[in-house]
């Protein structure tokens, strides 16, 4: 049995705020793979600003030090919106017999009873969620009683079965976001506390968010 997570999102750009915890999570869970993968058309949130192939190649670029890090293109090559439930459901297809874990942020965790089908990601994946350290989830209704019957007291031994657990995953927390890296390089200021240097020079050659 492998692990594998899945972190998805529109990667609009990617970030130092998604690759640290990405990198914390993949060591204190022993993660074998961590897929990225890009949204197509996020129904959550309005459409990325940089195309499709320019977020692809800032993702790669931020990426390729980390052997066990790779990108997934299948919500991209998906018509219509980009349902998390769809995705794992084709990547459990592709691996029965192996754990699969959903890296969410708290709020988009909190925001899961809004998610098509949300039931079902337990049945298809874990669900990692990423949180400050000392940070106390609060949810009341049907998302906390999952909480409740699913958390797991030790990660890694959850991560024995497939799916069905929640994992609560510590992560330095970091001030950045998206929108950030977009306003500081529409204003010409420098990037590289923001992103790696790779991603820095593929936002400055191409001007996608002047």
């Amino acid at each position: 049995m492998r692990k594998i997570g899945i972190f998805g999102g529109s990667f609009d750009p990617i970030h130092h705020g998604h690759l640290r915890p990405a990198r914390e999570t993949l060591a204190a869970l022993g993660l074998d793979l961590l897929l990225f993968v890009p949204s197509g058309s996020p129904p959550h949130r309005e459409a990325p600003v940089a195309s499709v192939a320019q977020r692809l190649a800032m993702l790669r670029a931020a990426i390729a030090d980390e052997p066990r890090f790779q990108v997934d293109e299948r919500e991209l090559k998906r018509q219509g919106p980009s349902y998390t439930v769809d995705t794992l459901a084709t990547l459990r297809a592709e691996h029965p017999g192996d754990a699969l874990v959903l890296l969410l942020g708290s709020d988009a965790f909190l925001g899961l009873p809004g998610w098509r089908r949300w039931h079902e990601l337990f049945r298809l994946a874990h669900v990692a969620v990423l949180h400050r350290p000392g940070w106390d989830l609060k949810s009341g209704g049907e998302l906390g009683e999952e909480l409740e019957r699913r958390q797991a007291a030790d990660a890694r031994a959850a991560l024995a079965r497939p799916a069905g657990g929640i994992l609560l995953q510590a992560v330095t927390p970091q001030d950045i976001s998206s929108t950030k890296v977009r306003e500081a390089a529409a204003a010409g200021r420098d990037l590289a506390l923001l992103v790696p240097p790779p991603v820095a020079a593929l936002i400055s050659d191409s001007h996608c968010y002047a």
